[in-house]
């Protein structure tokens, strides 16, 4: 694969090798015989085969009239003139062969290099900026490798090996437990009492329960079959119409209330009230665990509150900081990663990444057209 530093450099070599030759014969007169050229080129595409053709005098006539005003249109101080009037020359025959229209291309091609020019040029131009873009983009890598570099900084004195259960096991039989404990909830309790306490989370910033949407909490505050726990009401909503009206005094409210809601009521669940692993800074955890102990203690039995008391006690350990980093740092890095904080090597590495970056600034800065 090759080096996008060393294709920017030779594109940016190459142009201006061919703007300088341009520029020194002028690039009116290049773009004024390059314009010439395509126009008799173009001339003779179109009109070959009508004009070779025996049968088609019309064309030939037609050819050789639109061949003679363009000629004598040109300038008469047009560089390479004479190539044109060489070309014209081959084409004033009274008979035309496809031999003639080749000799008059061939007559052409001091003029033809004109055009070349420019279009070597233009494909030279993005070539350059295919160049540029793979430069920036090898930069853009390069920040993004300096930016992780940083972050592993982070961890270079963190113990990777630490044992982790002591913050862990707590967090988890509390996660565990808070499921539990809603599960019932939601199989236990009328839909509006449940709801009902959905409405009251809104209230605490740590607890991210999704509100009910508006239709489904009319139809649960307004109706008796809100009385009944979510399950049923699920159950009730895959009933034929028939059927659920020996359950509701409204089935078709119940089906535009419940079943296009499923989804928001199959996923109510202990989530929202669950402690995230890795766990917070201890400021955090003080203020979240302060939260869920006020709503779970809403639903959750005490034993449940008890142990969310005994994550609250993690904060206060000497530990819990340095434990938690390790668990950030077991969560976020890769074997490579530990690899390189055991090695030692990232400040190494995040040296030479920094001066990739400053060489790459360095080129894209002096690598211009």
């Amino acid at each position: 694969m090759s080096d996008p530093v060393d294709d920017l450099r030779d594109a940016v070599e190459e142009y201006a090798a061919v703007r300088d030759r341009v520029e020194s014969i002028g690039r009116e007169d290049v773009e004024a015989v390059s314009s010439a050229y395509r126009d008799v080129t173009g001339l003779l595409d179109r009109y070959e085969e009508r004009a070779t053709d025996w049968d088609d005098f019309e064309g030939y006539v037609e050819f050789q009239e639109k061949l003679v005003n363009l000629i004598e249109g040109l300038p008469d101080d047009l560089p390479e003139r004479e190539a044109f009037e060489a070309a014209d020359d081959q084409l004033h025959q009274q008979t035309l062969s496809a031999a003639e229209f080749e000799r008059a291309r061939s007559a052409l091609g001091p003029a033809a290099e004109h055009a070349d020019l420019l279009d070597r040029q233009q494909e030279l131009r993005e070539r350059y900026d295919d160049a540029r873009h793979a430069v920036r983009r090898k930069r853009d890598e390069t920040d993004e490798r300096i930016a992780r570099l940083e972050r592993l900084q982070r961890f270079e004195t963190v113990d990777l090996d630490a044992p982790l259960d002591r913050i862990r096991t707590p967090i988890e039989r509390y996660n565990d437990a808070v499921n539990e404990a809603f599960e019932a909830f939601v199989h236990e309790e009328s839909a509006r009492t449940v709801l009902t306490f959905v409405d009251t989370t809104a209230q605490y910033p740590f607890v991210d329960y999704r509100q009910p949407p508006a239709p489904l909490r009319e139809y649960i505050t307004t109706h008796d079959a809100g009385t009944e726990p979510i399950p049923t009401l699920l159950d009730y909503a895959e009933y034929s119409r028939s059927k659920l009206g020996h359950y509701v005094d409204d089935p078709q409210a119940l089906l535009s209330a419940v079943k296009t809601n499923r989804t928001y009521l199959n996923r109510l669940d202990g989530g929202p009230l669950e402690i995230a692993w890795p766990p917070p800074t201890a400021g955090t955890l003080r203020y979240q665990l302060r939260e869920y102990i006020s709503v779970a203690g809403r639903f959750a039995p005490e034993e449940t509150v008890a142990r969310l008391r005994s994550v609250r006690s993690l904060r206060r350990d000497d530990d819990y900081d340095r434990l938690r980093e390790s668990a950030i740092a077991r969560e976020r890095l890769d074997d490579g990663d530990r690899e390189r904080l055991r090695n030692d090597t990232v400040a190494g590495e995040l040296e030479q990444a920094r001066q990739k970056r400053r060489r790459l600034d360095g080129v894209l800065e002096e690598q211009q057209i």
